[in-house]
């Protein structure tokens, strides 16, 4: 009778010590997609919020665009486009590129990664393979009582090893008539 109850009391202490093996990974997992996001999200929120994408001669001018109609070409020029929809302008930039880098906020919405994280500079990280990022980029003025394009919400969402993260940031146009 008492080999018999400690036989039960052991097979219960062994599956519930195999949950918490099973288990302790899951941490390290999440820690590795909030790091990915993390750093993504900083990449993003550290680019300049202009009125002009940053090559745009209108900056050059000895006066700043105050809006985006002063970009070169007008709105339809702007990583703003007056409230219109956000997006990689122009098209040749991407974020690896050496020659023509993303270099505004805008530019990264809708830029998705994976599956397999890479570098700023494209270099793939063998050991991230099973994770995905994406960006999304918003105007989000009126959350803040402000005009619509005065604000923008960048959202980063990593998925992988069965975890999704998303982490968001807010950047400003602190000097709407300054180009950074």
């Amino acid at each position: 009778m008492f080999i018999a109850i400690v036989g039960m009391a052991i097979a219960g202490v062994l599956v519930v010590y195999n949950q918490a093996v099973r288990g302790s990974a899951d941490p390290l997992v999440r820690k590795q997609a909030v790091a990915i996001a993390e750093s993504l999200l900083n990449e993003v929120l550290m680019q300049p919020f202009t009125w002009c994408d940053p090559q745009d001669a209108a900056n050059d001018a000895g006066t700043p665009p105050a809006s985006a109609a002063d970009c070169t070409g007008g709105a339809a020029n702007s990583q703003d486009n007056g409230g219109g929809a956000l997006g990689p302008q122009p098209a040749t930039e991407s974020r690896s590129s050496t020659t023509d880098p993303f270099d505004n906020v805008a530019d990264y919405h809708g830029y998705t990664m994976g599956p397999g994280v890479s570098t700023h500079g494209g270099t793939a990280i063998p050991e991230l393979s099973a994770y995905s990022a994406s960006v999304t980029v918003t105007r989000s003025g009126a959350v803040f009582g402000l005009a619509a394009d005065a604000v923008l919400r960048v959202d980063v969402l990593v998925t992988g090893r069965g975890e999704t993260i998303t982490l968001s940031g807010y950047r400003f146009r602190h000097s709407p008539n300054a180009t950074g």
